[in-house]
C-alpha cells in the first residue's frame, strides 16, 4: 500500500491556511461584509466561512484528489486519507471583531492525525506540526508549560451548547474547587494551540467536533503535553469530549473532569 506524501501535505496544508487567512480578513470587522446567520443556538456561520471551505476543497481536489475530505460546514465522511478542516474555528469572535479564531486543517492517515496546522490570520502566528517533528510557531519550537501546580494553572474550559448548561456549571464548580483557574475564549482549535505554546495549561469542553481538535491535538503531543484519544471510537464524524494539559496535570485534571479515564 503507498503511504502518503506527508512532506507535501505538510506544505500545502501551511500554504492552504494563509490562502484561507485572506478570505477571513477580507471580511474581518466588516459587518456588511460577513453575510452573518445562524445554524443554532450560538452557531453562527459567515460567507467567509463557506468560501474558506469552498476554497480549501478546490485545493485539496486538485493536488490531492484520492484523499478525503470531512469539514465543520460540508461534512463528509471517514477515509484512508482524510483532511478534516474547520474554516473557521471561533466564528462567534470572527463575528464580532474579536482576533481570537482560527482556520483549523489536520490530515489523518488510517485514523491517525499526522499533521496539523492552526492559523490565527488576525494576529498572523501559524502554529504547525508533523508528528515526530516537533510543533512550531513560525520557527520557534514549542514546548508545553509545566506550572507548580492547581493555584498555578489556568485552564481553557470550552461550552458546547449541545449540551446541558448545568453540565458545565457543574465543571467550572470543580476547577475552581480544587483552585484552577479558567478562561473561556471561544476557539478550541486556539486553546489547544495555546496549550501547546504554554500560554495555558489545560484545555477541556464535554462535547466537541473533530474539526475543532485534531490540528491543536496533534501541536499539544508534539509540545510535549497529553492529549485524551479524541478518534479512539474510530469515527472522526462523532463528537466527544476532550481533554488537554501538561503531563504533571494529567491525573488530577482526568479525576476532575472525568475525561480521558482510561486513556
Amino acid at each position: 500500500m503507498k503511504l502518503p506524501d506527508l512532506d507535501a501535505r505538510f506544505a500545502a496544508a501551511k500554504k492552504m491556511v494563509l490562502e484561507a487567512g485572506e478570505i477571513a480578513m477580507a471580511s474581518f470587522r466588516k459587518p456588511e461584509m460577513l453575510g452573518l446567520r445562524s445554524k443554532g443556538l450560538h452557531d453562527p456561520v459567515t460567507e467567509a466561512d463557506l468560501a474558506i471551505d469552498h476554497r480549501l476543497r478546490q485545493i485539496i481536489a486538485e493536488y490531492f484528489p484520492e484523499d478525503g475530505i470531512l469539514s465543520e460546514e460540508i461534512g463528509g465522511s471517514n477515509a484512508r486519507n482524510l483532511w478534516v478542516i474547520d474554516p473557521i474555528d471561533g466564528t462567534q469572535n470572527f463575528a464580532r471583531g474579536i482576533g481570537h479564531f482560527a482556520i483549523s486543517i489536520a490530515f489523518v492517515s488510517q485514523g491517525r492525525c499526522e499533521i496539523g496546522v492552526v492559523y490565527n490570520p488576525a494576529t498572523g502566528e501559524i502554529f504547525s506540526a508533523k508528528r515526530g517533528c516537533g510543533a512550531f510557531c513560525h520557527d520557534e519550537r514549542l514546548a508545553v508549560r509545566e506550572p507548580a501546580g492547581p493555584e498555578d494553572a489556568i485552564i481553557d474550559a470550552g461550552y458546547s451548547t449541545k449540551l446541558p448548561v448545568a453540565d458545565y456549571i457543574a465543571l467550572l464548580g470543580r476547577l475552581t474547587a480544587a483552585e484552577f483557574g479558567f478562561v473561556q475564549n471561544g476557539s478550541a482549535a486556539m486553546g489547544l494551540a495555546h496549550v501547546a505554546a504554554g500560554r495555558l495549561d489545560g484545555y477541556c469542553e464535554l462535547l466537541l467536533q473533530s474539526w475543532d481538535v485534531m490540528a491543536g491535538a496533534l501541536l499539544i503531543e508534539e509540545a510535549g503535553g497529553w492529549v485524551s484519544s479524541f478518534s479512539a471510537n474510530d469515527d472522526l464524524t462523532q463528537g466527544k469530549a476532550i481533554l488537554a494539559s501538561t503531563p504533571s496535570l494529567q491525573a488530577r485534571l482526568i479525576e476532575i473532569t472525568g475525561i480521558g479515564a482510561g486513556a
